[in-house]
């Protein structure tokens, strides 16, 4: 595991009791089919309930390019794409392993 993703949405108030489901959905299904993902974490802003982060863990780039590729991404990317605001993605490569 030497990927890591960090995604920061914005999500329109309206659509927040719309957007979690879709969105642990989404995350329970990428931990299921794709053996590449090993961490999938929902995080809620404290002081803003309408900004969600993911923290998500993948093998290597290439992993996170067939989770984007993949048919349950690309349906719930649609789905949600009318209920968020902003979306801000962060690609990161470990470069230190601590033993």
């Amino acid at each position: 595991m030497s990927f890591a993703v960090i995604v920061t949405f914005k999500i329109h108030s309206a659509d927040m009791a719309a957007f979690m489901p879709l969105m642990v959905k989404q995350a329970k299904t990428s931990l299921e089919l794709e053996p590449a993902c090993h961490v999938f974490e929902i995080w809620q802003h404290t002081d803003d309930e309408n900004t969600v982060k993911l923290y998500e863990v993948y093998d290597d780039a290439d992993a996170f390019k067939t989770h984007l590729e993949s048919a349950h991404f690309k349906e719930f990317d649609q789905i949600v794409a009318p209920m968020i605001a902003h979306k801000d993605v962060t690609l990161l490569n470990r470069k230190i392993e601590l033993d």
